[in-house]
């Protein structure tokens, strides 16, 4: 619902509750009044520095529990976990958050799931993300743990091959509609990437295919898809992971291509997701060692995220990077450096840093003391409201 609509809704509310006898006969709502009134202007200006850096990190559930230490954290098979506990609820008072991601070691069954992210929603003030890497194939949370009854996908190079864009916009209905059940709100999908060389061990068949026009209506059509099912989209992993020999999640990736070279490849399907609206584009920890004169890894980069996504892509949406608890930039760099690093290349969301508790510290440190404006916040953390404001009230 609009904020034009709610504002309607609000004055026949008070219209009715006006013409009501006494107040035993009042007209209520199920929601509450302030989200009724809620603006995304309005609720910035009313926001501490605190709430405001908060806005910037989406999390592991693990991550608001400062009993497990970042390997514990991050790790992908154990220290799961699957309900809101005492040490979460107090930390999420003192280190709030934007939004929470789930991952396989966080979902058991449909039920525990929807409570799970239920009780999230309603101990936060503003209402979070709820992310999932839902892409349909081989990167499927819900869809492969048992117990949900759910479509299952072969891989995306399989919907690619049949050249047929409406199968693509069907996948990203169904999968939409049933994240949306189960209380989802933002799929990390779909992929972006051209599976260009066969060496990649980290994109292929996650990949619509290896042709870059084939790969761009797949995208913008299965974006179209997610958004009729009120799901938020979010296309990775640019500057494009399809060309790489190594994967980021393990240390060091670059690719060679210069940047002539990928406008004519890698850089179509993301075009054509912007095109279409995606809702967020997740920057990678590739390192473009022909197009970036500094050699930092693409989420760092100031010269690929603004320069390049920004200006010569004209993106002007939510920028979100690819996990920071990646060795690729762990091996390199501390959670503070890096949340700065990347806010300053001009990132407006930090996806699961190393040690949260220290990258929230360290950017509110860097607003403080003047290394960070305080305005470029404001300007993410109210591009981040207005897509809350758009989708979640």
């Amino acid at each position: 619902m609009n904020l034009k609509k709610l504002t309607i809704l609000s004055l026949i509310i008070t219209l009715m509750s006006s013409c009501q006898p006494n107040k035993e006969n009042t007209v209520t709502t199920s929601k509450p009044q302030n989200e009724l009134s809620f603006s995304a202007q309005d609720t910035l200006d009313s926001m501490s520095l605190k709430e405001k850096i908060g806005q910037l990190f989406i999390v592991r559930p693990e991550s608001l529990d400062f009993s497990l230490n970042s390997k514990q954290v991050h790790d992908p098979h154990q220290y799961g976990l699957t309900n809101c506990n005492e040490n979460m609820l107090s930390a999420l008072k003192d280190y709030p958050v934007g939004g929470i991601v789930m991952f396989s070691k966080n979902i058991t069954s449909p039920s525990q799931i929807q409570s799970f992210i239920h009780n999230f929603q309603k101990n936060s003030d503003i209402p979070l993300f709820m992310g999932v890497d839902e892409e349909g194939g081989q990167v499927s949370r819900i869809a492969s743990t048992n117990g949900f009854q759910v479509k299952k996908y072969k891989s995306m190079t399989e919907i690619g091959d049949t050249n047929n864009p409406d199968n693509a916009k069907n996948a990203g209905i169904e999968i939409g509609k049933y994240l949306h059940e189960y209380g989802f709100n933002l799929d990390f999908a779909p992929d972006a990437d051209i599976n260009t060389n066969p060496h990649n061990p980290i994109i292929g068949t996650r990949s619509f295919g290896s042709d870059p026009q084939l790969v761009g209506k797949m995208v913008s059509a299965t974006i179209e898809g997610f958004h009729s099912s009120d799901i938020m989209t979010c296309i990775k992993h640019f500057p494009g992971h399809g060309d790489t020999q190594t994967d980021t999640h393990l240390g060091y990736a670059s690719t060679n291509k210069n940047w002539q070279e990928m406008l004519k490849c890698e850089m179509i399907p993301f075009q054509m997701g912007i095109e279409a609206k995606t809702d967020m584009v997740m920057v990678s920890h590739i390192t473009a060692v022909n197009v970036s004169s500094d050699q930092l890894p693409a989420s760092l980069s100031y010269e690929m995220i603004t320069e390049k996504l920004r200006h010569e892509l004209n993106y002007d949406g939510i920028v979100i990077t690819d996990s920071l608890a990646m060795q690729a930039i762990t091996k390199q760099y501390n959670s503070k450096e890096t949340a700065i690093k990347t806010i300053q290349a001009g990132s407006d969301i930090l996806l699961m840093p190393d040690n949260y508790k220290e990258a929230f510290d360290g950017l509110m440190n860097a607003v403080k003391n003047g290394i960070i404006d305080e305005q470029q916040i404001d300007q993410s953390v109210l591009k981040i409201l207005q897509l809350k404001e758009k989708y979640l009230f």
